[in-house]
């Protein structure tokens, strides 16, 4: 397989790293869409096993959805042994506590993972926690990420900031692919011209004529493979009851059958923001609090737990790290058809439909960043609107 010259740098450097006793305990490679990271990592993981049949790798990744791409691909390209392993970050260093009723209660670190080399894609979601984590085992990792996108949902730490190695050359293969080629505009611009791009990626602007209908059309036709991005709560919140009313949910209340999305992080639970499911069961419970049971799709059990009522369709995110005595009784869902471009950061979607909406204190790298990130969600279709 000819390789681009900065993919040749990045593997050199990779198997000089790894070779090192006195190695650092980690290392960083950022990467743009269509450079090849996954296919670099299949490579340097083939050359691993060419110097080291017995060594153990441990892939992971985020969300569920991005870790079985991660497996498909090393597949192709013969790069995955019987003694590694392919799972969600959470999967890998975390082990399940049941109740007596067979439901998750809680989750407690694994004492050892046994393996001899951690590769985590999708890099930039990490966050502080779970990074510390990660490191406490003491095995070499190789974090690899979009360093074009935004930084992670919450707190400070960013893995992707500064990495490393970096790839920064678009693959022959990628080049002709029309959301790759968006996303080179809206990485290097931040600006997508109006135009079909290819079969079923348009740009459209917000005067044309056709955008009206098509965008009625979209959204009326969405299915959990559509993934409905913009910048503000209000156009979510908008969006939300548009697609559920479509649908024909009539009370605004959550219900059976509706798609949702979890807004803060609870490690005990396993649940993370960002993450998508369809609520399964939902029942009042008391006060302000629902009892329901949602099927996440990172997950093959169900949540069972309290959400917290008015979450649903309000104008902005209820503070739980302000109010611990709130945090302490449940979590953060909210209605999940539309999602702004930062809740969106795990997700792909086959098809994206996205509404460009800018903050006035968004400078112009920010806003790059929340261009590219939202059109990189797509993986066939992409329908932009100005």
């Amino acid at each position: 397989m000819e390789l681009s010259g900065d993919q040749e740098k990045a593997l050199a450097a990779l198997l000089v790293w790894h070779k090192d006793p006195a190695r650092p305990p980690y290392i960083t490679l950022g990467g743009y869409a269509g450079t090849g990271k996954t296919t670099l990592i299949a490579l340097f993981k083939n050359e691993l096993a060419r110097l080291n049949k017995d060594l153990r790798l441990a892939f992971c990744s985020y969300t569920g959805k991005a870790a079985q791409n991660l497996k498909n691909k090393l597949r192709e390209a013969g790069a995955l042994a019987a003694r590694d392993s392919v799972s969600t970050i959470h999967g890998l260093i975390y082990t399940p506590l049941e109740n007596e009723a067979g439901q998750i209660a809680g989750w407690a670190r694994r004492e050892e993972l046994g393996k001899d080399l951690i590769v985590i894609d999708e890099a930039s979601m990490v966050d502080g926690l779970i990074w510390a984590d990660l490191l406490s085992y003491g095995i070499p990792i190789v974090a690899v990420g979009d360093h074009g996108q935004l930084p992670p949902i919450s707190g400070q730490f960013n893995l992707m900031q500064a990495p490393r190695l970096l790839l920064t050359q678009i693959h022959r293969q990628a080049a002709g692919n029309p959301i790759i080629r968006v996303s080179q505009y809206a990485r290097t611009t931040g600006v997508v011209p109006a135009e079909r791009y290819g079969a079923g990626v348009v740009k459209y602007l917000k005067d044309d004529p056709d955008a009206q209908e098509r965008t009625g059309e979209l959204l009326e036709g969405w299915n959990p493979e559509t993934l409905i991005l913009c910048g503000y709560n209000n156009t979510r919140n908008r969006i939300n009851q548009f697609v559920r009313s479509s649908r024909g949910f009539e009370d605004p209340r959550p219900a059976s059958g509706d798609r949702v999305i979890c807004l803060r992080n609870n490690h005990k639970k396993a649940i993370y923001n960002g993450m998508l499911g369809t609520i399964e069961r939902i029942t009042k419970y008391r006060d302000d609090w629902y009892e329901a049971e949602i099927q996440l799709d990172e997950r093959e059990k169900p949540y069972d737990g309290l959400i917290y009522a008015p979450q649903f369709g309000a104008k902005t995110g209820v503070n739980f790290t302000k109010d611990r005595k709130l945090a302490m009784q449940g979590d953060l869902f909210d209605f999940g058809y539309a999602l702004t471009v930062h809740k969106a950061q795990g997700s792909q979607s086959r098809r994206v439909v996205m509404f460009e909406e800018r903050f006035k204190q968004m400078d112009d790298e920010m806003w790059r960043r929340w261009l590219y990130t939202g059109v990189t969600r797509a993986e066939q279709e992409l329908y932009l609107f100005g």
